[in-house]
């Protein structure tokens, strides 16, 4: 570790149109076909777009429609407070943590550490260096959780990136105790079958559970075959982390066959991902609930014994969806914000051409009680702005915004920046503020944008892949009584009870 110290019963849903999906793979003009969720997975950041989509591009920007390259626009209710730069020497930005006044920013090569402690003024605390990729990260108390999902020569912060094929390959949970700061210090790893894409801490007085999504990519990880169909329950004693590990591997989609009971994708399910694992979870501890986003389906599942999660009901979108990427509850626990990463977050769906409904959150009821319990389709939330054909764009990760009977939320699109919407009426969602940037390119697709937009304690934090950490303040009549409400620390794939 380099320490620079320097200042998450079937049934489906409806929709309109054919769902197409993928990764960098094909020219701007059309939606690529398989998607590989997250940019930066593979090599490529950059790729030539078509002669067409160039003009389009520059013609939309030209007519006013689109902002100019890295021009900042924002709706008249957001403030752009800050901007700390990305580290020239890192890789893509990626999620966000936070406790009491410091920021936790994962990239590609480790981790930052802000103080937040003036949100006009944010300091560098600490700079990890721990490559592998995308070092989710979350916090509880004085451990720091980190997911690599690269394949790695060792458990090190000193590895080097190896075929996945290599029988020494490491990927899986690195911990590390952060009780000072400015000098995080490593104290354990533990090994996680197909690694560890993203993670949800359910934490307990003693114990930190940990719930390690990962999925399969490709056919060349050999400890990650189909059916890889559950999730890697890590404890975490919390005056012994050197002791974490593996405690369970819940089947979350039983089923006969050699891809489990997951959606089989295509050739049965065109342009829908195959399930074979989950992409994120997020829980609600108080209500011993969570919600799984799992590539080809979305599910509701109970943890009241947390080695042990059950699944309630499990849905699919064969029209609409094609990566079930995350989750978001709202504050009742009776509604679930669904994203989907169609493109995997490095294409461009934010425009005419793909239209409103993919590449969009998908808003469900919860119905019933209990085990009963079901989600039910309400509508899609699009950013209502249309991107250039050089922008990656799609819903990605959000978080709630706390107002007592309502259910909004601020949410990361990439280069669609960061919008605040509301979804209290499941079946008319609509968006009351915005901030984003311009292309980052006219020529190129270019990857950026934010990654995570989260609210904490009266601001909006936005970890942007190339631009580096933004603070947004937000002064709306319809968001201003969340500012009461305050946080000793925010994961946000673990939701608190926020009026608890």
């Amino acid at each position: 570790m380099t320490l620079l110290n320097r200042p998450r019963t079937r049934h489906r849903a409806t929709g309109v149109g054919a769902v197409v999906a993928g990764l960098l793979t094909a020219l701007l003009t059309a939606v690529p076909a398989a998607a590989t969720p997250d940019p930066g997975d593979g090599p490529a950041t950059q790729q030539e777009v078509s002669a067409g989509a160039e003009a389009r591009a520059a013609r939309a920007i030209a007519d006013g429609g689109i902002p100019g390259q890295d021009e900042i626009v924002h709706s008249t209710n957001i403030e752009h407070l800050a901007n700390v730069p990305k580290e020239a020497f890192t890789g893509l930005n990626s999620d966000l943590a936070f406790q009491g006044r410091y920021a936790f920013a994962g990239n590609y090569d480790g981790f930052r550490i802000f103080d937040i402690g003036n949100p006009k003024a944010p300091k560098t605390v600490a700079q990890v260096l721990c490559p592998g990729s995308q070092n989710d990260v979350s916090v509880s108390g004085d451990l720091l959780f980190l997911s690599t999902d690269s394949s790695r020569s060792d458990s090190s912060c000193n590895s080097t990136t190896q075929p996945a094929t290599e029988k020494s390959s490491w990927e899986g949970m690195k911990i590390f105790d952060i009780s000072d700061k400015a000098n995080p210090k490593y104290v354990a790893a533990v090994e996680t079958a197909c690694g560890s894409h993203t993670h949800s801490l359910v934490p307990e007085r003693r114990n930190v559970y940990i719930y390690v999504s990962s999925y399969s990519p490709s056919a060349t990880y050999p400890d990650c075959q189909p059916p890889h169909d559950g999730i890697s329950v890590i404890k975490v004693p919390r005056n012994a982390p050197e002791k974490a590990a593996v405690v369970s591997f819940p089947v979350l989609f039983p089923g006969e066959g050699p891809d489990g009971g997951g959606n089989p994708g295509a050739p049965t399910n065109p342009g829908v991902s195959k399930t074979t694992g989950c992409h994120d979870i997020t829980v609600l501890p108080e209500q011993d609930l969570a919600a799984g986003a799992c590539m080809g389906d979305g599910i509701l599942f109970s943890i009241k014994d947390p080695e042990h999660p059950k699944v309630i009901d499990q849905v699919e979108d064969n029209v609409n969806f094609a990566f079930w990427h995350s989750a978001t509850f709202n504050q009742k626990a009776n509604k679930v914000v669904f994203t989907d990463e169609l493109g995997g977050g490095g294409a461009a769906t934010c425009n005419a051409t793909v239209g409103p409904d993919r590449g969009a959150d998908g808003i469900y009821d919860i119905v019933g009680k209990g085990d009963r319990r079901k989600l039910v389709f309400r509508a899609y939330y699009k950013i209502p702005r249309h991107q250039a054909d050089t922008e990656n764009c799609v819903a990605h990760n959000g978080s709630l915004i706390p107002v007592k009977g309502k259910d909004i939320m601020v949410q990361a699109w990439y280069q669609g920046g960061v919008s605040v919407w509301d979804f209290t009426d499941s079946t008319a969602p609509k968006e009351i503020a915005y901030f984003e940037r311009g292309p980052l390119s006219t020529t190129t697709l270019s990857i950026g944008g934010s990654w995570s937009a989260y609210y904490y304690n009266g601001y909006i934090y936005s970890n942007d892949i190339a631009k580096g950490f933004d603070v947004l303040k937000l002064s709306d009549r319809r968001t201003d009584p969340a500012k009461r409400v305050r946080l000793r620390e925010l994961n946000v794939q673990t939701q608190p009870d926020y009026f608890d």
